[in-house]
């Protein structure tokens, strides 16, 4: 196939799955906070969350701009160390996910508000082993849980979800304990923020960012 109609066909399937996921759901302002969640903490401190859902550039694009977030790294949830390593995570059959660790300050931000950020503008966790353009398990929407709190938190979420029917396909989001997080490549770190111009940037996860700074407001930061 010539380069040429390769490239218009990845745009196409770009476009295309940046608008299925930004049209998911109903409005964020509708989307309802967390039922059960973590107190704010009275005090800075550093807590960490880990999730997946699609390609990791554009779930540390989002959280890198969240009130609150300390750090968001790119990697790999799932599997084992030996097998954390882009090119073989991508033939789907490492048992990683592609994942972000989000480290963030509990008394700014709580472990539910990140996840009301994850469901209603980072992903769409209706999409099994896919999102947008790109398929496979590396690629599926998952909450890796490191204590019984956020095991609660994140289950009470998802059930609080479907039975209001804020999404028109059951959430397929997996709820599982944290094994271990591997950062990726260095070339993936802030992969959108350094390369704001690519096509698969512009079309699945610059609208994210954007839709971040619309619908949530009081947490969103331009850093």
């Amino acid at each position: 196939m010539p380069s040429y109609i390769r490239l218009a066909l990845i745009l196409f399937a770009s476009l295309l799955g940046a608008t299925a996921c930004n049209a998911k759901a109903s409005p964020a302002a509708a989307f309802p906070a967390p039922a059960q969640d973590a107190p704010r903490a009275a005090s800075p401190g550093k807590e960490t969350a880990v999730i997946s859902g699609g390609c990791f550039w554009g779930i540390q694009a989002v959280f890198q701009h969240v009130k609150g977030v300390i750090s968001a790294t790119s990697g790999y949830s799932g599997g084992s160390a030996k097998t954390a390593q882009y090119e073989t995570v991508s033939t789907g059959e490492t048992g990683h996910a592609e994942s972000v660790q989000i480290v963030y300050d509990p008394s700014q931000i709580t472990y539910g508000e990140l996840l009301r950020i994850f469901f209603s503008v980072a992903h769409d966790p209706t999409q099994l082993n896919a999102q947008g353009p790109d398929e496979g398990t590396q690629y599926r929407s998952s909450i890796f849980y490191s204590n019984d709190e956020q095991k609660r938190i994140a289950q009470a979420y998802i059930a609080q979800l479907d039975k209001a029917g804020i999404f028109r396909r059951p959430i397929v989001t997996q709820v599982v304990p944290l094994q271990a997080f591997y950062p990726a490549e260095a070339y993936h770190q802030n992969y959108a923020a350094l390369h704001p111009n690519q096509p698969y940037i512009m079309f699945n996860d610059a609208p994210k960012v954007e839709h971040l700074r619309q619908q949530f407001p009081d947490l969103y930061t331009g850093k």
